[in-house]
């Protein structure tokens, strides 16, 4: 394998001004001004390092597989990183037709009332640190980890999807509409 080779095989993160990063074993450890996470790479084939302000990333195999999987470490580091010193934002739309949805909150649960007339509300959870306000006819999500606001909208997407009925017809639910970085209040 050519020293080129070598050299893709092996990647670094900038770590941005304010945010700090720890490691202890797998487990990364990131506090910034907006608040603390941690992730586990347990699970995730890549040799981590931290020195010198920078995340040090290295692939255990020198296949293309490896070569993948070292870039989705990169950019899951970045996005938390970049989290801790900006925030995410993401507005749902509520969209109904006959019967009025309403959403509410309930610590970690988010419920879903009066879907399509329905008496019991449907309800799912909260993604680690999100922050859920229903105003009106929207759902603003904003925290700091993206990949759990994303879950969250996801989460929230899927519990309105319409069921035994023509959905071109059929349009009730809660939908993604605006993905930005920065928390809005």
């Amino acid at each position: 394998m050519s020293t080129s080779q070598l050299e893709k095989m092996q990647d670094q993160v900038e770590i941005p001004e304010g945010v700090k990063v720890t490691q202890n074993k797998h487990m990364l450890l990131f506090e910034g001004p907006l608040g603390k996470t941690h992730k586990s790479f347990r699970n995730i084939p890549v040799k981590i390092d931290i020195s010198d302000n920078k995340v040090n990333l290295k692939t255990i195999g020198e296949r293309k597989r490896d070569y993948a999987i070292l870039h989705t470490a990169r950019s899951i580091i970045r996005n938390i990183c970049e989290g801790l010193v900006e925030g995410y934002t993401i507005k749902m739309k509520v969209v109904f037709a006959h019967f009025p949805i309403t959403v509410k909150v309930e610590g970690k649960k988010i419920l879903i009332e009066n879907y399509q007339g329905e008496r019991a509300p449907r309800t799912t959870h909260i993604m680690g640190n999100t922050k859920v306000i229903p105003k009106g006819e929207d759902v603003i999500l904003t925290g700091e980890v993206w990949t759990d606001i994303t879950q969250t909208a996801a989460n929230i997407e899927l519990k309105t999807k319409v069921k035994n009925k023509d959905h071109r017809v059929f349009l009730d639910g809660i939908y993604v509409y605006e993905k930005k970085k920065g928390i809005e209040k």
